[in-house]
């Protein structure tokens, strides 16, 4: 470990977090404070509708720390309409805004989110992030075929993204990577039976490497069946550090490097 990782070890950037979900919006202070216990000084607010978009850019004005990321989740497509559109795009363009999502698609449960809607809507949401020049963070669940032709298609190496909690095999870790995406890991990567994950993050080098939690879901190993939170994040680098036989510190500096760049970038230029 050279000298700037020393420095910089004890520091952990959550990618990706809902500290505006119901389970922590009236004690915010509270969960940001524990979570600096933890080494946790950066964290993405993720939205997914209008009520969770704006309180990810209340929060991102309310704390330095707290950065709003904001788009249109698949499974809340029946509140896509074109006044919440409109409303979301004009949001885009606040200053604080680090990233588009989470966007993508769901097949899961998808009886009332048809597949070709959904579609749409993360098609239009990508030509607004190549539009804006803003990384994308991308919810995919039971759609790796058609996420990744999309991605493609999109020319995401052009503004960038990450594959957000990834659950998918090291083959898929390849492709996306090689569309130019982040792979980003959260508490599923400590759990024990989660054997192609584990297989996945030790594919996955750390530069191309995110870390995060999905608080208030997906809590990592020791503290699974509770609920989870950004300072838990400590815990999947740790567990990350252990599949890749690396130093905790190297995961922790590598994965808040990288996070800085893909999200922070815009500001630091100024654009």
């Amino acid at each position: 470990m050279n000298n700037v990782e020393k420095k910089h070890q004890g520091q952990v950037y959550d990618s990706h977090t809902h500290l505006n979900d119901d389970a922590f919006y009236n004690d915010v202070p509270a969960f940001v404070n524990r979570a600096a216990h933890y080494g946790v000084t950066e964290m993405n607010i993720v939205g997914s509708n209008q009520k969770l978009n704006q309180r990810a850019l209340k929060l991102g004005h309310q704390y330095p720390n707290l950065h709003p990321i904001i788009g249109w989740h698949p499974e809340d497509i029946a509140g896509w309409n074109e006044t919440t559109k409109r409303e979301l795009q004009q949001q885009l363009h606040d200053p604080l805004v680090v990233g588009i999502g989470e966007i993508g698609l769901d097949y899961y449960n998808d009886e009332h989110s048809p597949h070709q809607h959904q579609q749409d809507i993360f098609i239009e949401q990508l030509t607004w992030a190549r539009k804006l020049h803003l990384p994308v963070s991308i919810h995919c669940r039971d759609a790796l075929t058609d996420t990744y032709a999309i991605l493609r298609d999109a020319h995401i190496d052009e503004f960038g993204g990450v594959m957000h909690s990834f659950n998918g095999s090291a083959k898929w870790a390849e492709k996306f990577m090689a569309l130019g995406m982040m792979i980003s890991f959260s508490g599923v990567v400590s759990f024990k039976n989660a054997l192609e994950v584990h297989e996945a993050a030790q594919v996955v080098p750390l530069e191309k490497m995110l870390v995060e939690t999905d608080a208030p879901y997906l809590t990592p190993l020791p503290y699974r069946g509770k609920q989870n939170e950004p300072g838990f994040t400590k815990f999947t680098v740790d567990a990350i550090a252990t599949l890749k036989q690396v130093d905790a510190g190297k995961v922790a500096y590598k994965t808040f490097d990288n996070a800085q760049r893909l999200f922070l970038r815009n500001k630091e230029r100024g654009l």
